[in-house]
């Protein structure tokens, strides 16, 4: 019998629309704790890698570790991974205004889950979901990150101001976790 994934997360709107889209298929038993990880600084694949092979050293088991990054194409995907910090002092409206001097206001949405199996040494695998887009100014509810401030190519509305089934049908996060639930579904 297989040992439960854990889902290492304090984001209860993360693990809420991780387990919505994952479904009731999915081949493994999926948990969850919060855990306090280091904010690791890097490139995202390295970020996320590193932060599965720590979750992995406190759980003891298989883990699962998601990183969301906002990179803006006028600042060469800068803020990137570091987007918790720069929403956090600048808000939804310092987003946008940060882009205020260029013309170009793309972006991308960009989705990392990386999974250690549990064993000692074994590699962590990533799934990556990107969703290109454009910052606009704040529209929406504000209770999920930067949602509000992030439109979707193709689309009139936010993240924010989408059905959550729509957006769960669209987004960064379900790329990932589709090219995830390929991997367990093959692998089983």
């Amino acid at each position: 019998m297989s040992r439960p994934i854990t889902f290492v997360t304090g984001n209860a709107k993360k693990l809420e629309e991780m387990l919505t889209i994952l479904g009731l298929n999915f081949p493994r038993q999926v948990i969850s704790k919060k855990l306090d990880l280091p904010e690791l600084q890097g490139e995202i694949d390295e970020i996320c890698r590193k932060k599965a092979e720590t979750a992995y050293e406190l759980v003891g088991g298989p883990v699962l570790v998601e990183d969301a990054c906002l990179c803006f194409n006028a600042l060469n995907g800068l803020p990137g991974p570091y987007i918790k910090w720069f929403l956090e002092k600048v808000g939804p409206e310092g987003l946008n205004s940060m882009l205020q001097g260029f013309e170009d206001k793309s972006s991308q949405a960009v989705c990392t889950y990386a999974y250690h199996p549990g064993d000692r040494g074994a590699e962590v695998i990533l799934f990556q979901g990107r969703t290109d887009g454009e910052i606009v100014l704040p529209r929406g509810p504000r209770d999920f990150g930067w949602d509000c401030c992030f439109q979707p190519q193709g689309y009139s509305q936010t993240y924010a101001e989408l059905a959550k089934a729509e957006k769960n049908r669209i987004s960064h996060r379900f790329k990932a976790i589709e090219k995830l639930k390929e991997f367990f579904h093959n692998s089983t």
